[in-house]
C-alpha cells in the first residue's frame, strides 16, 4: 500500500452522473453504497454491493480515484495506490 496517492493529477471538476447507481438503475438492480469517479464522475455501487459497478468502472475505464458518495463520508480511495485518504479542501458530494 502507498502512503500517497500518486493519482491527484488525473481528477477533475466533474459533476456525479446520477443520483444513483447509474448501471444498477440502467438493468433495475439494487445496491447498498454509493462511489463516485473523480476523473468523470461516473456513479457506481460499492463492492459490497451484488454487481460492484464502481470497481467494474474502475477495471473498464482506467480511473484510479472514487470519493464516497454517501451523506456524511468525505473520503476518498486510490484503487491503483490502494489508499483511503481525505481531501480537507475537495468538493463533497453525497446523493440526495
Amino acid at each position: 500500500m502507498a502512503d500517497t496517492c500518486t493519482h491527484l493529477d488525473d481528477v477533475t471538476d466533474a459533476r456525479p452522473s446520477s443520483d444513483g447507481c447509474e448501471d444498477c438503475l440502467a438493468i433495475g438492480a439494487r445496491w447498498l453504497h454509493l462511489r463516485m469517479c473523480r476523473v468523470c464522475g461516473h456513479v457506481g455501487c460499492c463492492d459490497s454491493s451484488p454487481n460492484r459497478h464502481a470497481t467494474a468502472h474502475h477495471h473498464d475505464a482506467g480511473h484510479a480515484l472514487i470519493q464516497s458518495y454517501e451523506p456524511g463520508e468525505d473520503w476518498w480511495y486510490c484503487y491503483d495506490d490502494d489508499l483511503v485518504f481525505t481531501m480537507p479542501d475537495a468538493t463533497s458530494y453525497a446523493h440526495p
